[in-house]
């Protein structure tokens, strides 16, 4: 078998490759609920397995037998990005591997033939074992199990293929040979060795016999969380809600993450240091005080940040596990993050308290800000000192950490470890009707099942939202309209925001953005890192279609609070022309022609995900705080 490069999916004249693609995942759709019998005549099953296995065995064994060379590549579970030449992350040989295993199906996301090609080689085969997530014809696989390459083949027949509506017909004359046959090709077949060749097949069957099955869904157990501890938790509610926190003491986290909005704070952009209210209702103060610029992303939800899979937070992984520093993460605070802190969430909840739009104010207002302008950690020993010195907080310190004997020994550490131990004990959800689904087999509603169907097969959601959590913690670029004044830079002042490029400084990261969880995904609206869409349906319409989605979206469609001053400068980033094509030309979703009912179906599965205790949390919003400070 053989696949295209994805880009050409876009390509013009190459339109009818995705929608043969969409015919055929149609025709498992339908087959899948329908008695085929009743709609195509059984000789045309018959003719069409024939057809099948026929082309299975001139393809699958000529092709990538004979044809192929003895080198076979093992890709590690962790190896998400294969370089062109970095053999690295593949095991087996210290050569690039012509033929690649991965012997975890995640890695699909990162095909060469799906979104942009993470493994950009030419002639390079993979073996998949989940084909329908991945988009593998039918007539390239059998007892679900296909080969891709990444050779490209003429496409005249293609064409009459699409008019004549016989696609996977036509698939068999894919390999008539129009143009000579490309030099590697042609080495490839004048290499000899038979020995080297029967080893490698029959290191592929091994292989195939031993690795795992296709993907299946998962669900959330207790024990996949890490363990908190339950005074440390009750400290780190108390300080998740305590404008002490702030620079200018006039905001918390639980501000724009508050347990009546679930978590999060229910608008597109938010209104952060310098802000009155709650949600929707947020306003900007008046006067000297008044926000010049809005946050310039989404206030993510904090759902299951507690789960041992987490490995990365903020939408463009800026904080992620690494040792790389020599204190457990890679963050913005480089080797200036200080050890000691037990978690993920430990190391995201510092970093708003050094950003001058969400907590920490400006340099000349308070003494924190004006710390940070010397260095980024320069502000936590002053909140530290902050929080110890009001009595009640100090005597909770000693009495929730083992190692602090006196309100004097406490520091950003300790104060990172509870706050986390708040979040990842708070914000737990696994009890949703999936859930109950998977466990226990309780039906799922007819549209909700219907979605389900979709999100797995046709609408290929779970190409990146797979796994307990739905999301494979993965970064891509989905086309989102740009607006807000962006995450800009200090050698970058447009108003835009380059994705996790700002935290790699790689060029292909531009315009990329982290995969969100959809446990809960119904509660947590605006979507997108910018909260481009208030409406859930109008986001999943968005994912089948970005480029359509795309030139139809209005500028009602966020939900941004009222600043007057800010309303003309919200959209000026789509005046340019030429950063409007940039963003254009990166897009890593394959469209997919879905139907209202179906995407109402899809809506109607997502909702599905909500936990039925998804409002009552175990702890919820404290009265008061030690500080005294009013909490929102």
């Amino acid at each position: 078998m053989t696949q295209d490069n994805p880009n050409r999916f876009t390509d013009g004249n190459n339109g009818h490759r995705a929608a043969a693609g969409r015919w055929c995942s149609q025709l498992r759709d339908h087959a899948a609920r329908l008695d085929l019998a009743e709609w195509i005549h059984p000789y045309s099953i018959v003719i069409y397995q024939l057809v099948r296995m026929l082309n299975f065995i001139r393809r699958h064994f000529f092709d990538h037998f004979f044809l192929a060379d003895s080198s076979v590549g093992i890709a590690s579970d962790c190896a998400k990005h294969i370089p062109h030449i970095g053999p690295h992350k593949i095991r087996r040989r210290h050569t690039q591997a012509n033929l690649i295993v991965p012997t975890n199906t995640g890695l699909s996301a990162r095909m060469p033939f799906h979104g942009t090609a993470q493994i950009p080689v030419k002639g390079t085969n993979m073996i998949l074992l989940h084909t329908e997530a991945q988009r593998v014809h039918d007539t390239d696989q059998l007892f679900g199990i296909g080969i891709s390459s990444a050779r490209k083949r003429p496409e005249s027949v293609f064409g009459f293929g699409k008019s004549t509506f016989l696609h996977q017909v036509a698939r068999i004359f894919q390999r008539v040979r129009f143009q000579k046959p490309c030099r590697q090709h042609k080495r490839h077949s004048q290499q000899g060795n038979w020995q080297k060749r029967l080893a490698c097949a029959a290191h592929v069957l091994i292989l195939l016999f031993s690795l795992p099955g296709p993907i299946q869904a998962e669900t959330i157990k207790p024990e996949d969380f890490l363990t908190f501890d339950a005074k440390q938790a009750k400290l780190g509610q108390l300080l998740f809600y305590d404008k002490i926190l702030s620079g200018n003491r006039n905001i918390s986290c639980g501000t724009c993450h508050h347990h009546s909005l679930h978590g999060t704070d229910g608008v597109s952009l938010g209104i952060g240091e310098g802000g009155i209210g709650l949600g929707t209702k947020r306003v900007s103060e008046d006067g000297t005080n008044r926000i010049i610029k809005r946050i310039p992303r989404n206030a993510p939800g904090l759902w299951n940040l507690g789960h041992r899979d987490v490995k990365n937070v903020f939408h463009d992984g800026r904080i992620s596990v690494s040792d790389v520093y020599g204190n457990g993460f890679d963050t913005p605070a480089e080797e200036w993050l200080p050890k000691g802190l037990t978690s993920i969430i430990a190391a995201q909840a510092l970093f708003p308290m050094t950003s001058g739009a969400e907590m920490a104010g400006t340099h000349a207002e308070n003494e924190v800000a004006g710390a940070l302008k010397d260095r980024i950690d320069k502000g936590w020993p002053i909140i530290a000192k902050r929080v110890r010195t009001i009595p009640e907080y100090g005597a909770l310190f000693v009495d929730s950490f083992e190692h602090i004997n006196k309100p004097e020994d406490v520091t950003i550490v300790e104060i990172g470890n509870a706050i986390a131990a708040f979040i990842g004990s708070e914000w737990q959800s696994y009890d949703s009707p999936y859930d109950e689904w998977l466990t226990k087999g309780t039906p799922l509603p007819e549209a909700a099942d219907r979605g389900r169907k979709l999100f797995f097969g046709k609408a290929n959601c779970a190409q990146c939202h797979n796994g307990p959590l739905f999301t494979d913690q993965g970064f891509y670029a989905i086309g989102l309209p740009a607006f807000g004044p962006g995450r800009t830079r200090k050698f970058d002042p447009i108003p835009r925001d380059v994705g996790r490029m700002g935290a790699t400084d790689q060029l292909e990261d531009a315009y990329r953005f982290s995969t969100p969880t959809l446990r809960n995904v119904a509660l947590t609206g605006p979507y997108g890192h910018n909260g481009a869409y208030s409406d859930l349906s109008d986001m999943i319409r968005h994912m089948a279609d970005p480029v359509t989605a795309r030139e139809q979206w209005t500028r009602n469609k966020p939900t941004l609070p009222n600043v007057p001053w800010l309303q003309k400068a919200d959209f000026i980033i789509q005046e340019d022309r030429l950063e409007m094509a940039r963003q254009a030309r990166v897009l890593d979703v394959v469209p997919v022609a879905l139907s209202d009912a179906e995407v109402a179906d899809i809506e109607a599965f997502l909702h599905a995900l909500t936990g039925k205790t998804a409002a009552t949390r175990p702890m919820g919003r404290p009265d008061k705080v030690p500080s005294g400070l009013q909490v929102d």
